[in-house]
């Protein structure tokens, strides 16, 4: 009985952690900003419905697929508002907890007449406790962990997570791999749906909603009191896109995941003592 109740207590921390994951898209989104908004790739307009088991059990694996792939290259897409956008390629090693990417804003100056351009560029470093940026490295070329090997610890400038949209996507991305799969029946019964299917690059993806926000309801409030969180996962359970609809925006957060990247070595500095 006590093994019982140790392993029921651990299937709840896990479904406490999908929570968890809500609440990381709510600090910068609105369940409710983006009811219309949705991927769709030519299929026909299908009935939304509750996930099946095997439906969960695909979305549970995901998080175990990614941190078995790591090191993982990403990109992140996010709108800052004002026409701002932001730009994110890297990669992330979940068992590590760490990333690593290039940044590039662009957008306007604001300035009367002015043009859309890029009106920024660096490095970007990120963990589970906040985010680092620094210069790209004069004549810095290649991928960006081996541009970030020529920065030392002192050259970069670290901060703890705002509720923008570019830290909110940073944070979320950290915190996706897992080393073991969720619980799926809890997931099925926090309210995870099947919203449809698309192709990405060619390969099939069922799109789900993931589980509701603590505390809300089916069918009512913002968005029928669905998870701003929307993922792609194909037939094997791997994770192909996450999205998270932002507060007052007209293009949600867009996280990709495509595939190991096996030549990636993050660098020690930013995370160093020295």
């Amino acid at each position: 009985m006590a093994r019982k109740r140790k392993t029921d207590g651990r299937a709840r921390r896990r479904a406490l952690w999908w929570r968890a994951l809500i609440a990381v898209a709510a600090c910068g989104a609105a369940v409710g900003g983006l009811a219309a908004y949705r991927y769709h790739s030519g299929d026909a307009a299908s009935a939304e419905r509750p996930v099946t088991m095997e439906e969960a059990s695909r979305l549970a694996l995901s998080r175990l697929n990614l941190f078995q792939a790591s090191p993982v290259a990403v990109t992140l897409t996010a709108a800052e508002g004002g026409g701002v956008a932001v730009r994110v390629e890297g990669v992330v090693d979940y068992r590590n907890h760490r990333g690593v990417g290039s940044y590039r804003i662009t957008g306007s100056s604001g300035a009367p007449g002015s043009a859309t351009g890029q009106l920024d560029h660096g490095l970007v470093v990120w963990d589970t406790g906040g985010l680092g940026l620094a210069p790209a490295p004069e004549g810095g070329d290649g991928p960006p962990w081996r541009q970030a090997e020529r920065i030392p610890r002192s050259g970069w400038s670290p901060r703890s997570y705002t509720a923008d949209p570019l830290d909110a996507g940073l944070q979320l991305l950290i915190g996706l791999g897992a080393d073991r799969p969720d619980n799926p029946l809890l997931l099925a019964q926090s309210g995870a749906r099947l919203l449809g299917h698309d192709r990405v690059d060619g390969r099939a993806y069922d799109r789900f909603a993931g589980p509701r926000a603590q505390g809300s309801t089916p069918g009512t409030g913002p968005d029928d009191g669905r998870s701003p969180l929307t993922y792609w996962v194909d037939g094997d359970g791997n994770l192909r896109r996450v999205t998270m609809r932002m507060a007052s925006l007209g293009t949600p957060t867009t996280l990709e995941f495509l595939g190991r990247e096996s030549r990636a070595k993050l660098p020690e500095a930013p995370w160093g003592t020295g």
